[in-house]
């Protein structure tokens, strides 16, 4: 799908500077994407917060003793 865009001169200079003329349409479309995937991991983000609660975890005690013990369960972990 086509669409039309109005960009100012020094914007499509900058564009243009870092895509190349002839590569306008790739560089737009790879940008826009990026940005919609990170626009998505921001929602899913937002959405988990407060989904775990704030007491009652194996950690809570001793957080570092609780990190210690999962690297040593992980057999992929060396050291």
């Amino acid at each position: 799908m086509r669409l039309h865009i109005e960009l100012d001169d020094k914007l499509v200079a900058e564009l243009d500077h870092r895509s190349g003329s002839r590569r306008r349409s790739a560089y737009i479309r790879a940008l826009i994407r990026r940005g919609l995937e990170d626009e998505q991991r921001w929602d899913e983000i937002e959405a988990s917060l407060d989904s775990i609660p704030d007491v009652g975890h194996e950690w809570d005690d001793d957080p570092a003793a609780w990190v210690r013990a999962q690297r040593q369960t992980d057999a992929l972990r060396s050291g």
